[in-house]
């Protein structure tokens, strides 16, 4: 089995779930700077082996696998060091918070040799796992439009102190998870528009950022596809409505994969309807804690696929210019909130001078 280390133990406790469960992983250490959160999670899962400096890892030579999921500006600087270290890496999206440091990341990773890997779980998620399935097997003909969502009733985040400061983006917080999916069926998007603004919710909480937001884009070929995000409004009930969703459109028929739900429905290319619900076995697998706060099953799932991808020698997607490509789309809509314009998406690029992110 190969042998994993996990910086960060907010998120990172879906990752020790996962890999203390996993047949195909060895965890072997965690660190947090915060000594408190390693004892609780020493205690959790009866794992005593945390450390609170990151050098502890890195030194490791029988680690071969760093999982990362620190905030998102000190990513660039802990996948770096990883690397440089001999390291395959495991990083949680988005993977920068921004372009400064991706041309120097990529020619790192090339130079050594090692995997780098984008935990965008939610592609590692029952529904949208059978969703990609049927849409390979060519059970809607090819693809026309994907079209994706994530609205949640978030007021409680509001009282975070942190949901109020200028930082914090919902775009990136939470859009990232249906951008990722129109990336997934549509990876080459060159242009974005989008609208935006802050609710009255939003409004007397005093947030600074959007959180109701609408984007269009359009990829290289001519297709299109669509994006909702709203974040601090009531929402229907889960029997009529999806907290976030996943429809593609094709030539011969639809799909459409709700998350959280655990729902899946096709109407294949023979006109037959179908609908899918995972019981509580499932449920259990994929949402481990109390609520459904952390999804330990999606971690598994996509930490497996990377232990695979390295002994077997393929590419495990998103990889690192995958997750930069989404960091770039990402910032494409930012600017399209700001200017009211479209914005396309290679300008970004080149305006940090990342090479074609094309493999």
């Amino acid at each position: 089995m190969l042998k994993i280390a996990i910086l960060g133990l907010g998120e990172g406790r879906s990752t020790m779930s996962a890999a203390i469960q996993s047949q195909k992983l060895e965890l072997v250490k965690v660190c947090d700077r915060n000594e408190e959160l390693c004892k609780q999670r020493a205690k959790e899962f009866d794992f005593p082996h945390y450390t609170t400096n990151y050098d502890d890892l890195l030194n490791d030579a029988s680690i071969d696998i760093i999982a990362i999921y620190t905030p998102d500006h000190l990513h660039a600087q802990h996948v770096k060091q990883a690397l440089l270290r001999g390291k395959h890496v495991v990083c949680t999206k988005p993977f920068i918070d921004d372009l400064t440091d991706a041309k120097e990341l990529l020619e790192i990773a090339e130079k050594s040799g090692k995997k780098v890997f984008v935990g965008q779980s939610s592609r590692f998620f029952e529904p949208a796992m059978r969703q990609r399935k049927d849409f390979e097997e060519g059970l809607i003909g090819d693809l026309i439009t994907v079209e994706s969502h994530y609205h949640a009733d978030h007021r409680w985040f509001l009282e975070k102190g942190w949901s109020l400061l200028q930082s914090f983006k919902w775009l990136y917080g939470g859009l990232s998870h249906p951008v990722d999916f129109i990336r997934w069926y549509l990876p080459e998007i060159e242009e974005v528009m989008g609208y935006g603004m802050i609710s009255s919710n939003g409004q007397v909480a005093g947030l600074k950022n959007e959180d109701t937001m609408h984007f269009i884009f359009k990829a290289k070929d001519g297709r299109i596809a669509r994006v909702s995000g709203v974040y601090t409004s009531p929402t229907q009930p889960t029997k009529r409505d999806s907290g976030m969703s996943c429809i593609l459109r094709g030539t011969l028929g639809a799909n459409q994969a709700d998350y959280h739900e655990l729902r899946y429905a096709i109407t294949d290319k023979s006109g037959e309807e179908r609908m899918v619900h995972w019981g509580d076995a499932t449920i259990k697998y994929y949402f481990r804690f109390e609520g459904q706060s952390h999804h330990g099953g999606e971690y598994q799932n996509y930490l497996e696929y990377f232990v695979d991808s390295i002994e077997q020698g393929f590419t495990a997607y998103p990889d690192m210019r995958e997750g930069i490509g989404t960091v770039a789309l990402l910032q494409a809509m930012d600017r399209s909130l700001k200017t009211g314009v479209p914005v396309k998406v290679d300008a970004i690029l080149q305006e940090f001078q990342v090479p074609s992110l094309n493999n």
